[in-house]
């Protein structure tokens, strides 16, 4: 195979890392998890308030950026028995 050419088996396998607005979407959920987090351990409600808004801006992106139709879903694996699983 010449390199940088796609053989057949693996042309329509697709991708599963997804857009960088999905990841920009999950990261601002994540920042606002870790902003929530540490005001509760320091117990300081404004943090925890200002990392359950930033969460919401964060679902509110991924939402827009429909991060659900990055899923890639395989195509059934044919000649696979149990036993090649373990």
């Amino acid at each position: 195979m010449v390199e940088g050419q796609k053989s057949e088996q693996t042309e329509d396998l697709g991708s599963h890392g997804g857009r960088a607005s999905s990841w920009l979407a999950v990261t601002v959920m994540l920042a606002g998890t870790i902003v929530a987090g540490f005001g509760l351990t320091v117990a300081s409600w404004t943090l925890v308030w200002i990392g359950a808004g930033v969460f919401v801006v964060g679902g509110i992106l991924a939402l827009v950026f429909d991060i659900f139709t990055d899923v890639v879903i395989d195509a059934p694996r044919v000649g696979m028995r149990a036993e090649d699983h373990r």
